[in-house]
């Protein structure tokens, strides 16, 4: 038996949309890098970009667990000495919602050259509960969270 690999003609790209309503922020990601990898379809096939659309909804209602929310900071640098900034969590889900989950999702993909083409062509994140994609049909998709076994 050949081990299969997966040819243009073989793959197809699906839309999903996630409602991130109350999610856990890292749930939430991983997920959504799995579907944008294409790691839920049977041919998938790490050198191929074969990988789904994700529509994500309600950026701004997105769950950070214990004290991410105060804690959790976010770095960049501009090339020059000193010129450095951190960005606390709270302040970038004030001004930009859209901007912490694009961070999650980037962060769980792996660090290839197909890792930016998947984030800029394949992650759509609106703050809010409406979104210009609606001719592309997309399937809604529902991020599980196990439940809390009591002994």
């Amino acid at each position: 038996m050949k081990t299969f690999s997966a040819t243009p003609n073989d793959i197809s790209h699906d839309w999903h949309v996630v409602d991130a309503a109350g999610v856990p922020l890292g749930r939430l990601a991983s997920a959504v890098a799995q579907l944008i990898r294409g790691k839920h379809k049977p041919t998938f096939t790490p050198h191929m970009d074969g990988g789904d659309f994700v529509i994500v909804l309600n950026a701004s209602r997105v769950k950070f667990t214990g004290r991410k929310l105060t804690q959790k900071t976010y770095f960049k640098h501009t090339g020059y000495m000193g010129h450095e900034s951190h960005t606390v969590a709270r302040d970038l889900m004030d001004s930009h919602p859209d901007r912490v989950i694009e961070k999650a999702v980037f962060g769980m993909l792996p660090k290839n050259s197909l890792a930016k083409q998947h984030l800029r062509g394949k992650l759509k994140v609106y703050a809010g509960a409406e979104h210009p994609h609606a001719a592309q049909m997309p399937k809604p998709y529902t991020v599980t969270t196990p439940k809390k076994v009591t002994a």
